[in-house]
């Protein structure tokens, strides 16, 4: 009787015995990403979610801390350990001052090298997108961007899920055989752990060799984006959305009433965005921002999976819509079905007279 073989390309089909220079990586690391002295708090999101991946895999979790040598980068180092870290690589040189592709890439690169391990993770942002595309090349392995969700497979193997097929889809990706396992996933997709005060970990110092005359980009200058406009939507407590149940433009304008009357942020759906009626910087959703919220309102979305997994982290949805049958009220929290146009001027009126003008006494205050 011949053996029965796997169907071809199923995951059954690949070899999941791990190369032999691959069988020494181990560890968790997570990048945490600084810019101007400041952390970006995807990374201390990633880092609540590294540590339940390396509980599960019996290993240690780290924090990778590239920098210049200032107080910011030793900072971001004690940070680190209160967010879940056991050890910290710390990786100083004054060609890191600023992030540039080049010195960064070859930095971590080096590092991983060195002390290989077997999972990195990198925050889904501008600077962690581009350093993780080089990285990942130049060590020959996979990356899975954008994740909604991480895990750790029966062998113990990184799953990495995401959206494909325009968001119709969820999928999740293995790099069973190539070493270290790279994801990226956006702020505010994973939940923010619980900073613990006083804890304490291992700093391990990584000498990069670099050098300044070899590197092509230089940072002539900084010019800092001072546009009071730009949407703040990732870290709002409350925030107000309008999608095509509002009709025109001009009836947008409800949703940044109801959104200054909270103190709140105001957003939109994808389709918005592509009539040219809002700014793509308002967009929620898998194409747009990824919300966490304490409250969240949509006005005449439907709530397409391309939306859903960009709001479904936040503590409590109200949907607006008037077809009792939108795919949002699967899971929002609260459903009112009406016309958003007409009930959002007396919900907006309502909340005017509940609420004190001074900002302490506002919902998002």
């Amino acid at each position: 009787m011949s053996e029965q073989k796997p169907a071809a390309g199923g995951r059954a089909s690949m070899k999941k015995e791990l190369p032999e220079k691959f069988r020494e990586y181990k560890h968790v690391w997570v990048f945490i990403e600084m810019e101007r002295g400041v952390v970006h708090p995807v990374s201390f999101e990633l880092l609540g979610e590294g540590r339940k991946l390396a509980d599960k895999l019996g290993v240690e979790l780290a924090g990778v801390v590239l920098g210049s040598g200032s107080e910011d980068v030793k900072h971001a180092a004690r940070e680190s350990f209160a967010y879940g870290a056991d050890l910290v690589y710390l990786v100083e040189h004054p060609t890191l001052a600023d992030y540039r592709n080049e010195p960064y890439s070859k930095a971590l690169t080096d590092l991983v090298n060195a002390h290989k391990p077997e999972i990195l993770l990198l925050g889904a942002t501008t600077l962690s997108r581009d350093l993780a595309g080089s990285v990942a090349t130049t060590l020959l392995t996979g990356l899975t961007a954008d994740c909604t969700e991480l895990n750790v497979d029966d062998d113990k193997s990184l799953a990495a899920t995401r959206p494909t097929f325009g968001g119709s889809l969820l999928c999740t990706i293995y790099t069973l055989n190539y070493r270290p396992q790279m994801a990226t996933v956006r702020p505010r997709v994973m939940r923010m752990p619980e900073r613990i005060e006083g804890r304490a970990g291992r700093i391990v110092p990584f000498a990069p060799d670099l050098d300044e005359a070899n590197i092509i980009t230089k940072i002539l200058r900084f010019l800092p984006d001072r546009e009071s406009r730009k949407s703040n939507l990732a870290f709002a407590d409350v925030v107000v959305a309008g999608g095509m149940g509002l009709q025109n433009a001009e009836n947008f304008q409800l949703v940044r009433n109801l959104a200054a009357t909270l103190g709140a942020e105001f957003g939109c759906s994808r389709p918005m965005v592509q009539k040219g009626w809002v700014s793509a910087d308002r967009q929620i959703g898998q194409t747009g921002k990824t919300i966490r919220p304490k409250l969240y309102i949509a006005a005449g979305i439907s709530g397409a999976i391309q939306h859903r997994v960009g709001v479904e982290g936040a503590d409590l949805i109200v949907a607006i819509n008037t077809d009792k049958n939108a795919p949002i009220f699967d899971f929002a929290h609260i459903g009112i079905t009406t016309d958003a146009i007409r009930f959002l001027p007396a919900l907006t009126e309502a909340f005017r007279q509940r609420l004190s003008p001074h900002s302490k006494d506002r919902l998002a205050g």
